[in-house]
């Protein structure tokens, strides 16, 4: 089950790329918060689309429940101007890694310290490696 689940978001992090590859070209012709926007609205069009097929009548409230557990709205958006604005500067490759980079570096922060609900995972040797070797892989893509 485990190797179906990382299957899955491999193709997840392939999907971004698509993404970012998209939001370029599409930023240059109707400009990058227009690009942004119709990310968002297509895919709340299509959640909503879901929600109603799929999602539980009996879920707790979207409105009872944390606010800080809503910051992705916030910060989904922020991460997609980046995609737009950046990603025809440097190059989808490039683009990735770096956020490869800070996503392994933030999510071994969260890890170790159990933050933001998640389970404690100590930081170790192989996961410090792991980080170095991204942040290689990113040097190597900056001099290519």
């Amino acid at each position: 089950m485990q190797v179906l689940l990382i299957l899955l978001v491999i193709a997840a992090g392939m999907g971004l790329s698509v993404e970012a590859g998209l939001l370029g070209p599409l930023g240059s012709k109707v400009g990058d918060l227009w690009a942004t926007f119709s990310i968002f609205g297509v895919g709340a069009a299509l959640t909503f689309l879901l929600m109603l097929f799929f999602s539980p009548r009996n879920s707790p409230s979207f409105f009872a429940q944390p606010s800080w557990t809503l910051l992705g709205g916030i910060l989904g958006p922020i991460y997609v101007i980046i995609l737009t604005v950046v990603t025809p500067a440097i190059g989808i490759a490039m683009t990735m890694i770096g956020i490869l980079a800070g996503q392994v570096f933030k999510s071994l922060v969260i890890d170790h310290y159990g933050l933001l609900g998640t389970a404690h995972r100590k930081i170790d040797n192989k996961r410090i490696i792991a980080l170095v070797f991204i942040i290689a892989g990113l040097v190597l893509v900056a001099q290519g």
